[in-house]
């Protein structure tokens, strides 16, 4: 018997019967990764589109970029680093391409979406170092490659949300790129939320539950999630100080498993001096953004779209 459909937005409810559940596991895994979600129509015009492939870390492959922007538009402009969900198991770049190009059109600005390697195959630290590539390849191609090097930041759902986090607290640990902004969408950032965390009593029941959560984490982390010395650059929440980071827009489904991670993210960060813009939607849970028609679901594309224009706005 569900423990919170009662509580579930009405307009919501038809993704949960249109998606049914699939249990992560390794048996479900290329499933799982199969799976196309339901996308809006993609804008083609007045966009310009460029798939690259950029030099990876020391040592490793290199890796694929797509990157968009307004047509014919050779200026500097402001640039995201947009960083795709999946619970670090699953997920492609494409799978943006509609949001990028409404995004990229409407906010006049540049996109860059990368292609990072998953897990199990590849454990922590590949897809952040993967993800540093790519704003290496920013910041290197600078105002000739159209990139505004003081409006530079980085945003990501989900587990690509984690790693918008993570990759925030390595550049500032490594001292390697200044970012003007951290956009997360329910992100991902705890290791022990399943674990070790108490349950939450209504949240989590749908799309992505804790046995998913530790499926996932322990693909990233190579072992048991929840243990000693997991790294704040795998799981942004172990992160001891906050300071420093540049401004955090986060925005969440009260229904989300991740709800109670998201929200001391945010509250940690606002105390460490970060400004921070936090969102919270009733009756939302995880993904409750690709119901086109639901009314909370425009709310927040509308307020994370009006949240990137006043972060890349001229300084």
């Amino acid at each position: 018997m569900s423990v919170s459909r009662h509580l579930v937005d009405p307009e919501l409810l038809p993704l949960l019967d249109l998606i049914p559940h699939v249990a992560m596991s390794t048996d479900t895994l290329a499933q799982v990764r199969e799976r196309r979600l339901p996308l809006p129509a993609t804008m083609t015009g007045g966009v310009d589109k460029v798939e690259r492939t950029i030099a990876g870390p020391p040592g490793a492959a290199d890796v694929a970029i797509t990157c968009y922007g307004p047509a014919g538009n050779a200026d500097a402009l402001p640039t995201i680093l947009h960083i795709h969900g999946g619970g670090y198991v699953a997920g492609r770049a494409a799978s943006g391409e509609p949001r990028h190009r409404l995004l990229a059109g409407t906010l006049g600005c540049r996109i860059v979406s990368v292609d990072y390697r998953l897990a199990p195959e590849t454990p922590f630290p590949g897809a952040l170092l993967d993800c540093h590539a790519a704003l290496d390849w920013i910041f290197a191609s600078g105002a000739d490659g159209g990139h505004d090097l003081t409006r530079i930041g980085v945003m990501g759902e989900s587990a690509g949300g984690g790693l918008a986090a993570a990759l925030a607290l390595y550049a500032r640990d490594e001292r390697t790129h200044p970012l003007a902004f951290v956009h997360l969408t329910y992100p991902m950032l705890d290791d022990r939320t399943g674990s070790l965390v108490d349950p939450h009593p209504t949240a989590g029941e749908f799309v992505w539950t804790a046995a998913d959560n530790r499926f996932s984490w322990s693909s990233l982390l190579g072992g048991a999630p929840g243990g000693d010395g997991v790294s704040a650059h795998a799981a942004p929440a172990r992160a001891a100080d906050l300071s420093g980071l540049p401004p955090l827009y986060l925005a969440t489904g009260a229904l989300d498993l991740f709800i109670d991670e998201n929200l001391d993210f945010a509250r940690r960060a606002a105390r460490a001096g970060v400004p921070v813009e936090l969102h919270v939607y009733p009756g939302a849970f995880h993904g409750f953004d690709l119901v086109p028609g639901a009314a909370v679901s425009q709310r927040m594309r509308d307020d994370g779209a009006a949240a990137l224009a006043r972060a890349m706005a001229p300084r």
